[in-house]
């Protein structure tokens, strides 16, 4: 049995999904404790994170205690988490997937479709603002930075008809009742990674990775595999409207990707490709492969008059 600390942002989801980690680590025996921390994607909220660095900004506060030692692991929302790893970090283990879906949040409109000409959506997610372009062109996309609870409370402040979130976060927070409607992925095509939640410690520090094996989903971590490599061969961040979503059935990997203009200028591009995959390697190569498919598909878009 071992000692551990676990890194986490503060806001109430991230310390929600570090608790839970923590109590899965206590069943086993070992003494586990939460080290809060504030990072700089937390504190920039007047700009949107395509603009100011993208997702290492919510990690790098917490790789930095794993490698001081102040940490042992550190538990993200993997959609937060960049495709490359700084040299001596590795994801050591991702845990089963929420809902990884889209939800639409309201207090006037039960569905998207339900919305008037020209009504008002939030969101900052690049993805989202070209998925929402190609549903709805007619909307008033604004941006909308800050944990979740901040987001909601804008809402509640009339400043939107409606926003769009993660559900994953809304139901682990037991916030579910809030979700109007869940978007279902052939619509709303979800982030890579989105649902998961990733593990990411120190190279070398094989008594955590053998702590952390009883709460590996094996399923899930061949689903992210093939969804981050589509991000990783794209440049995917959040400088790019990319979305990449795969299930996992009977040994044999479906995913689909979609690349989306947030002006609406050009057309929605999507692709899909299934194969039977066995491991993290055979995962990563088909989400290669889609990557490729995606890249062409997006070169022929733009070469259209």
């Amino acid at each position: 049995m071992h000692q551990f600390t676990i890194a986490t942002r503060e806001s109430r989801l991230a310390l929600w999904q570090a608790n839970h980690v923590k109590s899965l680590l206590e069943q086993q025996g070992h003494q586990v404790t939460l080290l809060g921390m504030t990072t700089l994607g937390d504190q920039i909220l007047d700009r949107s994170l395509s603009k100011v660095g993208g997702k290492g900004l919510f990690v790098k506060e917490l790789e930095t205690a794993l490698e001081d030692g102040s940490a042992d692991l550190a538990v993200h929302s993997l959609k937060d988490v960049p495709m490359e790893l700084p040299p001596g970090f590795e994801l050591a283990c991702v845990m089963e997937r929420e809902d990884p879906r889209d939800a639409w949040v309201s207090p006037n409109y039960a569905t998207l479709q339900d919305l008037p000409q020209g009504a008002t959506v939030g969101t900052s997610s690049l993805r989202r603002m070209a998925l929402l372009c190609a549903l709805r062109p007619d909307l008033k996309i604004e941006p909308l930075r800050g944990n979740l609870d901040t987001r909601l409370r804008k809402l509640d402040e009339g400043l939107y008809d409606g926003i769009v979130l993660a559900a994953a976060g809304l139901k682990r927070l037991g916030l579910g009742e809030r979700i109007r409607t869940v978007f279902e992925t052939a619509e709303m095509l979800p982030a890579a990674g989105q649902g998961a939640l990733g593990i990411e410690v120190r190279s070398g520090r094989d008594d955590v990775v053998q702590a952390l094996k009883h709460l590996m989903h094996i399923p899930t971590w061949l689903v992210v595999s093939a969804e981050r490599a589509v991000s990783r061969v794209m440049g995917g961040s959040c400088s790019m409207p990319l979305a990449a979503h795969a299930t996992f059935s009977a040994d044999v990997l479906e995913i689909r990707a979609a690349w989306g203009d947030p002006e609406g200028a050009l057309p929605l591009v999507q692709v899909s490709d299934r194969a039977s995959v066995t491991d993290t390697a055979s995962a990563m190569r088909l989400g290669e492969s889609v990557a490729r498919q995606l890249q062409a598909a997006v070169q022929t878009a733009h070469a259209k008059p």
